[in-house]
């Protein structure tokens, strides 16, 4: 009988047998344990493992190329722990740019910015609505170069206008641009703006000229003309007169004054005091004249005019606006005051930049 001395037993412990008997080290066991937790104990020369505390998270490795050479290559991170199936260090959601090349994803991304872009405006727009009446300035600015050439004509020469209705279409006023007798704010608003460049001129010219000078010229026009469309409506309202103005209205008509004081001021400049005071009077009998042709119509409306109707029995009756003696006086008398406080303040706002003797 062959008797095997290391028969039974496992292959491993006959090559750890052979390896102690030759005074060599023994072998690491072909399962090797997983690596140990980060210790704080670690020497100090040696770096704790990549993905614990402390560890360099752009460590960076040698890696050989096939045909000679090396380059860095970042380190992969690894599971926290060194345990398997860990969570991963530095890890963090990422989209693809692959997506956004798709048209389809680029269409709908492209469709929900503007959806968005369209629900924003509209929420400012309706935001702004409630304090500034912006689609009913539009009206205001809706001109040409034809209307201003013939509004500025028609306020210097008032006299030979035969025609001052207003046209209607649809319940609404005729833009600018194609009504003549129509209020427009942009007349006044580049007529200011003349006026306090305008004055600046003239006080360069005076050698009385500052900036803070310039500032209460413009800041003063400015709360002359808030006060008197203030003084208007607090008039028609305490003295009970529905009219077919509006504040903007107001506003229009009472800026007009600024292109008469902008043609005084000239004058003054090439006839001094005498040409001023004969352009103040002048412009302010044709604006006068036009303001109380043109709101005549709105502001006091004849009271001869009736509407027909019928009875219940087909008979006609006569109904319409009926307006009391007494209505029409305080018609009349609003109607004087807005186009007599035009001079007045156009005197008021300008006499001190009549042209003096520059010493």
């Amino acid at each position: 009988m062959n008797f095997n001395s290391t028969g039974g037993r496992h292959p491993a412990q006959r090559n750890s047998r052979k390896l102690k008997a030759g005074g060599d080290a023994a072998p690491a066991s072909p399962m090797a344990p997983y690596p140990a937790p980060y210790n704080p104990s670690y020497p100090s020369y040696a770096p704790p493992p990549y993905g614990q505390p402390g560890a360099d998270m752009y460590a960076q490795q040698h890696v050989s190329m096939p045909g000679g050479g090396e380059y860095m290559q970042p380190m992969q991170p690894q599971n926290m722990g060194g345990f398997p199936g860990g969570p991963q260090m530095n890890q963090g959601f990422a989209i693809p740019s692959q997506v956004f090349s798709q048209p389809i994803v680029a269409d709908l991304a492209m469709q929900y910015g503007a959806s968005m872009v369209g629900a924003g405006r509209q929420i400012v727009d309706r935001e702004l609505e409630k304090y500034v009446p912006v689609s009913r300035l539009k009206y205001y600015f809706a001109v040409d170069t034809k209307y201003v050439a013939n509004k500025l004509r028609l306020l210097f020469f008032p006299f030979t206008h035969s025609d001052w209705s207003m046209k209607y279409e649809q319940g609404q006023p005729v833009q600018p641009r194609f009504e003549l007798n129509a209020p427009d704010l942009y007349i006044p608003t580049m007529a200011y703006v003349t006026y306090v460049l305008l004055a600046g001129f003239v006080l360069g010219f005076q050698n009385r000229f500052t900036p803070e000078k310039l500032g209460i010229q413009a800041s003063s026009a400015l709360a002359w003309a808030i006060a008197e469309v203030l003084l208007e409506l607090i008039t028609l309202y305490v003295t009970n007169i529905n009219t077919n103005l509006t504040t903007l209205d107001l506003v229009a008509y009472s800026g007009y004054k600024y292109v008469g004081m902008i043609f005084a001021v000239l004058l003054s400049l090439a006839f001094s005091k005498t040409g001023y005071y004969l352009g103040l009077l002048y412009f302010s009998l044709s604006l006068a004249f036009y303001l109380i042709r043109t709101l005549k119509c709105q502001v006091l409306p004849e009271s001869e005019v009736q509407q027909p109707s019928h009875d219940m029995y087909g008979n006609p009756i006569m109904s319409g606006p009926q307006h009391t003696s007494g209505g029409n006086k305080r018609r009349t008398y609003i109607l004087l005051f807005v186009a007599g406080i035009q001079p007045v303040l156009m005197w008021w706002l300008s006499y001190h930049l009549v042209s003096l003797p520059v010493v």
